[in-house]
């Protein structure tokens, strides 16, 4: 099963209208997508506006790929699950976000290889084709690795440092 995800806070028709068209197009393809509250409804694939948090977190645990926007709670929940992420960042150029965040959490998270990340529907639309060839997983842990405290050890050194005027 495909699991689209857009997050509780904002709809994301773009992402849930490419993903219902694809499936449209080879019917029988399994989907379920939690949409939120936009004003497109999918024809093709089973959804639900909103979700428990365990029906999210049941989903994935079924899910074979998920598909969400790039919201930082749902790849990381995916990652530790070991698996495969296809994002579509929201834009706050179309009026799907206040801000463009979620371009630069999915180019950090792709530059690793962790997810891969669709810069439009078309692309969204030849990742979802190649997945039908299996995608690598990634997993992640849910403790920091030595590199992160390091980093994180460094930049507290600094900012101390700097706000004492040294």
């Amino acid at each position: 099963m495909i699991f689209v995800a857009v997050g509780t806070q904002l709809p994301f028709d773009r992402l849930v209208r490419t993903i219902d068209e694809w499936a449209g197009k080879a019917p029988g393809r399994d989907v379920f997508a939690q949409i939120a509250n936009g004003v497109y409804t999918p024809q093709h694939i089973e959804w639900a506006r909103s979700i428990l948090p365990t029906e999210f977190q049941a989903s994935l645990e079924r899910c074979q790929l998920l598909v969400a926007h790039a919201g930082i709670g749902s790849i990381l929940s995916a990652l530790e699950l070991g698996k495969p992420v296809i994002v579509l960042p929201r834009q706050a150029a179309l009026g799907e976000h206040r801000n463009d965040h979620q371009l630069a959490t999915a180019k950090r998270f792709g530059a690793r290889g962790m997810v891969r990340v669709a810069q439009d529907e078309t692309d969204l639309r030849r990742l979802l084709d190649q997945f039908e060839t299996p995608v690598s997983e990634t997993k992640i842990t849910n403790e920091a690795s030595p590199e992160l405290i390091q980093n994180l050890r460094q930049f507290i050194n600094q900012a101390t440092c700097y706000k004492r005027g040294a």
